[in-house]
This record gives structure tokens, sequence and C-alpha cells, in this order.
């Protein structure tokens, strides 16, 4: 069990790790190579201090949900699919939210191999890209199967030398440049609007928001969620997205790996792809997560995360291979819709709502779950329907934080004025298998 780390129940004491064990590796999700691009794309169309606004904007609503996630996981000390048991959506419910990350998380990991693999391919040659691609597959799920000990290792390697690659971009390519001249310079690209940029701040880490407990689960308390959270986000966000606004001030162009390519050369990009394994081994982590519990939860049947991890490590690698995944692209754009309102749920249910509350705070006490949860909410389907609708059709405001603030509002106001959360079917699931 601890090998397949408590996957299906409470992590132990003996297994939490230092807020810093923790920390590093939410840096790395906040930090990688796609923050680059983020920060490149807000600059190409907006000024500076936009951006600035932009970010700051998108980077607090991310830390509010984040931080409200990641004191539930710490609390229950659970995985976000099997938290969402006893928190809005019953054991079919999670099951769906579990197959919702396994879907998405599966598919990222497959894309952000892809990008791997062409990184390795444009800047070493030799193989083809699909064998670059089978590496980087491979490496990754290797690391996962092992489990948060080695992905602890991982980014303790990785997060450094990357932010040596910030610093060093920063100072060999923007050294050339004026920074008072970067800073109010005009765009380069298309205009982006405040809303826009907000958007896409807030929208690229959603899903990361959503999926804290798989990580906070770790912790030894609650101010460490804290204190990783507002480290990691605030420099992240701001150190690497600042860094890719300027870049892209300073170049006309929002190519970051050509930007890298010319600063930093073959070291720079060896870090910048070592940095894409850091993020994919929490988009497998995750997913398998998400696997194991839906199984258990429609099949009666616990399958270890190992095998999980190896299923969907090897299948996202084969996709990625075969070059497909960009055919992916409409819906992953969906799932970045479905996904934000499971945040607003959750969060409404265990520290408003708290319906199960009682029966969580018990269980704690003796290491256990409840035993038997509950099998559907149904007013948690409605306000995550509601919550998606809101996301994708209201033309103003931020798309990702209209559909939580609806989720959590709608489930919230039910559940405290008509008291119909607990429903009377229960689950089968048997939680101490």
């Amino acid at each position: 069990m601890a090998h397949d780390d408590y996957s299906l129940s409470r992590l132990p004491l003996e297994a939490r790790r230092s807020w810093v064990s923790v920390a590093v590796q939410r840096f790395g999700q906040v930090s990688a190579f796609h923050q680059f691009l983020l920060g490149a794309t807000l600059g190409l169309g907006m000024t500076f201090w936009n951006a600035v606004l932009a970010i700051t904007l998108g980077s607090v609503m991310l830390e509010v949900v984040t931080i409200l996630m990641g004191i539930a996981g710490v609390r229950e000390n659970v995985s976000t699919s099997v938290l969402a048991r006893w928190s809005g959506f019953g054991a079919r419910g999670s099951a769906l939210v579990g197959l919702l990350v396994t879907l998405s998380l599966a598919c990222w990991f497959g894309v952000q191999n892809d990008v791997f693999a062409h990184g390795l391919h444009r800047l070493m040659g030799g193989p083809p890209v699909w064998a670059w691609a089978v590496l980087g597959g491979l490496v990754v799920t290797v690391i996962v199967v092992a489990g948060f000990h080695t992905m602890a290792w991982t980014a303790y390697l990785t997060v450094p030398a990357f932010l040596l690659l910030t610093g060093w971009t920063i100072v060999s390519e923007l050294h050339r440049h004026d920074l008072s001249d970067l800073v109010g310079t005009t765009p380069p690209g298309p205009a982006l609007s405040l809303a826009q940029g907000t958007t896409l701040v807030a929208g690229a880490f959603i899903m990361g928001a959503v999926m804290t407990p798989d990580m906070t689960r770790f912790n030894r308390r609650p101010s460490d969620v804290v204190k990783q959270t507002l480290i990691s986000v605030t420099l992240g966000e701001y150190l690497i997205g600042l860094t890719g606004v300027l870049l892209a001030h300073a170049a006309g162009s929002a190519d970051v790996v050509g930007m890298i390519m010319s600063s930093s050369g073959v070291v720079g990009t060896l870090i910048m792809i070592t940095a894409i394994l850091k993020i994919n081994d929490w988009n497998l982590y995750s997913a398998s997560l998400g696997l194991v519990n839906t199984v258990d939860v429609l099949l009666g049947r616990r399958i270890s995360r190992s095998i999980a991890t190896l299923c969907l490590g090897g299948l996202g690698t084969v996709l990625s291979a075969l070059g497909i995944l960009d055919h992916f692209t409409v819906f992953l754009t969906w799932v970045g819709v479905i996904t934000p309102p499971v945040a607003g749920i959750m969060i409404a249910e265990y520290f408003v709502v708290r319906t199960w509350r009682a029966e969580l705070d018990s269980s704690r006490v003796r290491g256990e779950l409840p035993a038997v949860p509950p099998d559907w909410v149904p007013a948690s389907l409605v306000c995550w329907a509601a919550g998606t609708a809101v996301g994708f059709l209201v033309p103003f405001g931020i798309p990702t934080i209209n559909s939580v603030v609806v989720a959590f509002a709608l489930y919230a106001a039910i559940g405290r004025a008509a008291g119909i959360m607990r429903p009377a079917p229960r689950s089968r699931v048997d939680t101490h298998r």
C-alpha cells in the first residue's frame, strides 16, 4: 500500500513529508515551460503593466481555490477523487470526477511528451520524433511508478536547474535591451484585453488547482499548504511569467524555444526539456489516482496505482509517438470549461454545507475513511452543469472563475436552504478493502 501511495485510503502520519518537499514539486508545476509560453503570449499582446495586472488577478483567484482545496486535502489526507466522495459528489459522482481527470491529464501527458520529443529532435536530431516520444514517455512513467519520493527527487534536480535557466536567459537576452524600454514598449502582436489575459492565467492552472489534494495530502498541516501555495504560485507566475513577457517584448515574438536556444544554447534547451518532465510526472500521477478511484467505484475492483500508471503512461506515449494528439485540442478545451465547477462544489460542501464532515472527522481520529460513502448527490450534478454553462456561455468576466463561483454559490445555497444533500441511496463501495 505504501508503494501504491495510499491511493484509496488516508495517508498515515509517517508517510507525510516536509512542506519544502511538497513545495518544490508545486513550484515545479507552476514554473514549468508552459509558464514561459504563457508569459510570452501575454507579452505578445499586452503591455508589461497590463500583463502584471492580468497575472495578479489570475494568480489571486488561483491561490484562493488552490489553498482551500489544499487544506481539505491535508486535513483528510486523500486524493482529489476520493475526497470527492464526501465532498459533494458521492461515490458514483466521484467516479465521474476521476474519469474526467484521468482523460484530461492522460491527454495532457501525451501533449507534453510530444513537446518534449520535438524539442529533443530539434536539438539533437538523430532518431525520429516518435523514438524520442517513446523515450520521454518511458522515463516519466518509470518515475511515477516509483511514487512520490522519486518524484520529489526529480523536482530537487529540475527546479533549481530551471531557475538557473531563467536567470541565465534574463542576463544573456535582456542585458542587450534597456529594461525601462521593454517595460514601456508597445506589444508586438495582436492586442489582448485584460479579461482575455486574466482568463489565460487562470485557465492555465485550474486543473492543477483542482488536483491540489493529490499533492497536499502529503503535507503535515494546513499552514504548510498556505506557505507553499503563496510561494510557488507567486514566484512561478511572476518570476517565470514576467520573464516570458519581457522576452516577447525584446524579440517581438512568442517563440520562447527560439529565444532560449539563441541565448542559452544546448544546456538551456536540455534544462527546458527536463522541466517539461517535471510537470508531466504530476499529469500522469494524478491521472493514475483518478483511474484507481473510478475502477474501484464502478467495477468494485482495486487496481494498483502502479498498474494504472503503466497503462496510462503507455497509452499517452503511444498517442504522442503517433502524433495524433493534436486532434484532442477541442476535447481539452471542453475539459477546461467542465473542470472548474468541480472545485466550486467540493469547496462549498467541505467548508460551508458540511453534510459529511462529522463522519470524516470521527473516522480521521481512527486513521480510516467513513465506512460507506453516499452514492449520488443529484444537486451536485445540477450545480456542475450550471457552472459549466455559465463558464461557456456568459460573455463577460473570466469564464474559469465564473464557473467556479456559480457552482460554489448554487451548491451552498441549495445545501444550506433545502438540506437535501444527504440522499437515501448508499453506495456499496468498501473503503477498507
